[in-house]
């Protein structure tokens, strides 16, 4: 860190003990960053309530350059605990900056889409069309949420292809508009 650490009391009165472990947390987040340029820590209690005692609120200001990451965390009656979720919190968003300035990003790949062609609802399966023509066979036990009964013929889909014993198959069928709900067709013998 560049600055100091800062750590404010609001309506509460902390430990040296406190503030030691507050120090050592607040240390140890450059591990996860050099870009820190200032850290301000502020244990506020709101107010006593009668039947709970003091509640403690953590807040961590982070400042990096060209961003401030701020953590705020629920009351909680454990000095100790509000600390610690306040600082698992300021690390995790620490982090997510730091992937996110390295261009380090988690990209999903979107599940490809189908349509049915062949259905055949008495025994509990079907078939799926890629865009590029390739057949797909599906259970009902694949099909998310119970959706069996809703697939018609031409009923576009989202799927998770796997390898089976007589080739490609649908391990995960998920209706891409739940919204149209029509009975199931029996495909043409």
């Amino acid at each position: 860190m560049k600055l100091p650490l800062q750590i404010t009391e609001q309506n509460a009165s902390i430990s040296e003990t406190a503030k030691d472990d507050i120090r050592e947390k607040a240390a140890k987040l450059d591990q996860f960053s050099s870009r820190i340029m200032a850290c301000r820590v502020t244990v506020i209690s709101p107010h006593r309530h009668q039947r709970q005692g003091t509640r403690y609120n953590v807040r961590i200001d982070l400042t990096l350059p060209g961003e401030e990451i701020a953590v705020r965390r629920q009351l909680h009656e454990d000095l100790y605990v509000a600390i610690r979720d306040a600082f698992d919190a300021a690390r995790r968003k620490l982090e997510d900056a730091e992937r996110k300035r390295r261009g380090v990003v988690k990209v999903h790949e979107p599940s490809p889409h189908a349509r049915v062609i062949r259905l055949f609802p008495d025994d509990g399966y079907g078939f799926l069309e890629t865009p590029d023509g390739l057949e797909i066979y599906f259970h009902r036990n694949s099909v998310l949420r119970n959706a069996f009964g809703r697939l018609s013929i031409g009923t576009k889909v989202r799927f998770v292809q796997e390898m089976g014993e007589k080739g490609p198959q649908a391990s995960t069928v998920e209706i891409v508009h739940p919204r149209h709900r029509r009975p199931a067709q029996v495909a043409p013998a």
